[in-house]
Order: structure tokens, then sequence, then C-alpha cells
């Protein structure tokens, strides 16, 4: 009986240290959750109707320039000669090395574009659009940028590529990725032939953000609930719209911008992830509303 007695009170110091232990744990981690809950809201919010996701193209989405793709697809078809294939590939090489957009190569490049399509019909671009992403575009999608849009998806958003590309091949990448749509810059048509000539200007810089503006009023969207990406400082206008605003690969110049502002990075390039990482928990939405009203007006003439 003494060595009965002995034993009990270390039964029950051990009970109550037990217990101790184990209140003491659920209540750390209840702290922690609520803690981490508080830290990062969960984004995507699943099921907000009002709230969208806007993707840059160009070294967002993809690696390099999807117009110099277009244009290597399109000398392959024999729309042009060797020494335009040759500025192709200069101005892509340049956009793959410095990371940034050339104003001048941009602007050449889409005049060679609108020349080699003028007289074209625009059925016969939208079908070799589907060749030549097969072809250049499909294995240069970043997998993490891809990523995130389908997160969006999943939650049940809405998600659209913005992009100065031609809207045909914009259409083409969104279509291929699952993603809503895209918004991107207009070539004229009448009777289903190109003309050679922009509808407005190009879907860039400011354009992309009044784009984006004109749709989410269409859509019914919260800006502040959206979420915008891209890797250039020329779409600052775009990324400041929204309620969330990610940098991805970003140029040297959008890198310091984002850490001013406190904006989310993510850079796909090295497989490095710069300051605060992660999907956020906010809005951005990005395409111009030069660029809306120039393809209404271009429906209007195919009509």
């Amino acid at each position: 009986m003494a060595a009965l007695g002995w034993l009990t009170p270390r039964r029950r110091s051990a009970t109550a240290r037990s217990v101790l232990a184990g209140e003491a744990s659920a209540e750390a981690a209840r702290k922690t959750t609520q803690e981490v809950s508080e830290r990062e809201p969960e984004f995507p919010v699943p099921g907000d109707e009002r709230a969208a996701a806007f993707f840059d193209l160009d070294n967002t989405v993809m690696q390099g320039a999807a117009l110099f793709h277009f244009g290597r697809g399109l000398y392959k078809r024999k729309f042009f000669d060797t020494r335009e294939l040759a500025r192709f590939a200069w101005q892509q090489a340049w956009f793959r090395l410095a990371g940034v957009e050339d104003p001048e190569h941009m602007q050449e490049a889409r005049d060679s574009a609108l020349s080699i399509v003028q007289g074209h019909r625009v059925s016969e671009l939208q079908s070799i659009g589907e060749e030549i992403y097969d072809e250049y575009m499909a294995e240069r999608i970043w997998p993490g940028t891809r990523a995130l849009a389908q997160a969006h998806l999943d939650a049940g958003q809405r998600v659209w590529l913005v992009t100065a590309a031609p809207v045909e091949i914009a259409t083409v990448i969104a279509r291929r990725l699952g993603l809503t749509g895209a918004l991107g810059t207009v070539a004229e048509s009448v009777d289903g032939v190109y003309t050679g000539k922009l509808v407005g200007e190009p879907l860039h810089g400011p354009a992309k953000a009044e784009a984006v503006r004109a749709l989410a009023l269409a859509e019914g969207l919260d800006l502040s609930r959206c979420a915008a990406y891209s890797d250039s400082h020329n779409d600052i206008p775009m990324l400041s719209l929204v309620g969330h605003p990610y940098a991805i690969n970003p140029d040297s110049k959008l890198r310091k911008h984002a850490r001013r502002m406190d904006w989310r990075l993510r850079d796909y390039r090295t497989g490095r992830k710069a300051a605060k990482v992660g999907i956020p928990a906010a809005a951005g939405v990005g395409a111009v509303a030069g660029g809306t009203a120039a393809a209404i007006a271009l429906h209007r003439k195919r009509r």
C-alpha cells in the first residue's frame, strides 16, 4: 500500500503537467493561426466576383516579346525576307538580355508587323497565330506566373492578359492558357483584311491603365479588390490602379518603385524570390480604354 501511495501522487502530477502542456500548445497554435490570418489574408478570395486579375504578357507571363516570336513564325511562312528576320532577332536579343523594352525597337517592330500583315485576312493571321504559339511560345511561359494566374481562376475570378502585342495573338495565348481573354493592340481591318494601320494607338503604358479602368467599369469590378502583374516600369500606371499590384521579373525602375511602395515582388528568372513573396491580397487590372474603344470601333468596321 505504501508503494501505491507513492505512485499515485506522481501519476496525478504527470497528468496535471500533461493537461497544462496540452492547453499551452493549443493556445499557442490558436494564437499563431490568428497571427498568420491577420498577417496574410486569404488571396485570391474565393467567390469574389468583383475581383479580377490582369497580367502583362512580355517577360511577365512569357519569356521575351510575343511580337518578336510572331515575327519568327511569319518569316518561316515567307511573309518577309532575311533582312527583316535579322532585325527581329536583334530586337528580341536586346529584350532578353536587357530585360526592358526599348521604345525605338518596339516602334520598329510594330511598324514592320503592320506592313507585313497589310493585305492579309484577319482569319489567316488568327489561324497562323495558333501554329506560332505551339512553335515558339508555349515553352516560354513562366511556370510561376502561370501558377499565379491559375490561383485566380481557381478562386472563380476572371483573368485577362493586357499587352501591346496584337490582340489576335494575345487572344490565342489567353485561350491556350485557359484565361478569360485579352486586351491588346488593334490593327485596322476592312472587310476582314488588314489595312496596315492601327486603330488608335498601341496598348502601352498609360493606355493599359485606361483600358483596365474601362473594362472594370463595364464588368462591374472593384479595382481595389483586383490584382495586376507586370515586369515593366511602363506599367506603373496600370499597377497603381489596383489594390494588389505585383512586380514580376521587374526591371530596375519597377523594382525600386515596388520596394518604395511596398508592392509584392517575384522573380522567376533566377528562381530567386524578391522581398514580399507570395500571392498578395489585392486587386489590379491593366488594359487601355483607348484599346477598348479601338476594339469596339474595329468590330463595327468588320460588321
